[in-house]
């Protein structure tokens, strides 16, 4: 009967780690973007990373080119971060790649995944459109991706 007793603990325990790392998750996705300059990675960066093609710019007035970003996300384990470079062709993502940046195997794991499964989800799709919520079954990873992504907007959007 002990076995029985410790269930509902367990269960409680798991709920509670989830909450928590959707809060967190939230919490990242809310937070406004790093101003240039702030520090905080390649967020600051991703004006030197820009090459314009086009100075009239794309949908919604983004400029055409390649743009890095990095963003954070939290897990019942710890902060996160992924790399995130995504090339703009009038505002529509013509390529993107990311870079895993796991502190632990689980992380690691989930964020290849994430990696693998983004490019066919999102080429194509106009920037301001993008809606990532999980993809190959890594749906902490997606938090730090939409982090990135809302960070380049600002970029590409001067």
């Amino acid at each position: 009967m002990t076995h029985a007793v410790k269930k509902p603990h367990q269960r409680w325990a798991l709920t509670g780690l989830a909450a928590l790392s959707l809060l967190g998750s939230a919490a990242c996705a809310a937070s406004p973007a790093p101003s240039p300059g702030a520090g905080g990675g390649a967020g600051g960066d991703a004006a030197n990373a820009a090459e314009p093609t086009s100075g009239a710019g794309g949908e919604a007035g983004y400029t055409d080119g390649m743009f890095s970003a990095t963003g954070s996300y939290q897990t019942p384990g710890g902060e996160e971060s992924i790399g995130v470079t995504v090339t703009l062709e009038s505002g529509i993502v013509s390529d993107v790649q990311t870079e895993p940046m796991p502190s632990n195997g689980t992380t690691e794991l989930y964020q290849g995944k994430f990696s693998s499964g983004i490019r066919e989800q999102i080429v194509g799709t106009p920037l301001d459109d993008l809606s990532v919520d999980k993809v190959s079954g890594s749906s902490l990873t997606s938090g730090g991706f939409r982090t990135a992504i809302e960070q380049i907007k600002t970029e590409a959007a001067q």
